[in-house]
């Protein structure tokens, strides 16, 4: 009896130390297998900031938080009402739609000097309606980046192949420059466009009739440019008046554009909307 207490007493301390090397070989293991199930931050564009981050933190000047901080809020915008379009005859220009609704329009033109690489996240984050008149040529060579701007709720619309003058211009040459530019969108984006904005806002009969064959509903032109983070008014108003169009160009500081744009619109108790919304 006394001799067989030890030998339990020994079995038990056995026992214990096995189970001790056992659970510090599973716990690593089993804590990889947890950590590699979780997604990555990154991977989700509502990803939280580091633990490391400090909540109180402002963010640095610049920054897409910086820009994303600055932009004001907006009631939301009307339940849209398309404006009224000929069913026969030209096809409309407008530089500013004919609505009594309490909104602005944001258009970006042409795609091939300068494509500021925080915009499509900028206009996600902040829920900017734009409406993007690009050249074919310079979409076909940056469609990624357009194609960014189109998923965070960006329209591509026509702005001809090679933005010359088409003021004067045959017909066929209109309608090839139009056309020609619809049709590589239309493969681009999955869209055909239905808006078109002659370059440098240049344009004759020739250009409208052009434009309605190759499938526009109505032809834009501008009530204010906004220009390195500036706006600048086209009427004696200095203000931005209910279905104003506000023109911009893919630019270096189209970022500051778009910010400019946004307060310019908040400070006349406007809301921004999409021009598709209206013309359909």
């Amino acid at each position: 009896m006394s001799s067989a207490l030890p030998r339990r007493i020994a079995a038990v301390v056995t026992l214990l130390a096995l189970l001790v090397l056992s659970a510090c070989a599973a716990g690593p293991a089993s804590h990889a297998r947890q950590v590699a199930a979780q997604p990555s931050p990154s991977a989700s564009p509502s990803a939280s900031p580091s633990p490391s981050a400090s909540p109180t933190a402002r963010p640095t000047p610049g920054s897409l938080d910086w820009y994303v901080s600055q932009a004001p809020t907006f009631p939301e915008a009307p339940p849209p009402q398309p404006v009224p379009l000929p069913v026969t005859g030209p096809i409309p220009f407008w530089h500013r739609l004919p609505t009594d609704q309490k909104v602005a329009f944001i258009t970006i033109d042409d795609g091939g000097l300068a494509r500021p690489p925080a915009v499509a996240d900028f206009i996600w984050r902040a829920h900017i309606p734009v409406t993007m008149f690009l050249n074919s040529p310079a979409a076909e060579e940056h469609d990624e980046y357009f194609r960014q701007i189109q998923v965070a709720g960006g329209v591509v619309e026509n702005h001809t192949i090679r933005h010359n003058s088409l003021a004067g211009r045959s017909y066929d040459y209109q309608k090839q420059e139009i056309c020609g530019a619809a049709d590589k969108l239309e493969t681009l984006f999955g869209k055909r466009a239905t808006l078109f904005r002659p370059p440098f806002g240049e344009y004759d009969s020739t250009t409208l009739e052009a434009a309605r064959d190759c499938g526009a509903k109505a032809v834009l032109h501008w009530s204010e440019t906004v220009h390195e983070g500036k706006v600048r008014y086209q009427t004696p108003e200095k203000v931005v008046q209910p279905g104003d169009v506000l023109l911009m160009h893919f630019r270096p500081a189209l970022m500051d554009d778009l910010l400019a744009a946004l307060k310019a619109i908040h400070r006349a108790g406007l809301t921004p909307a999409l021009l598709e919304d209206y013309i359909r």
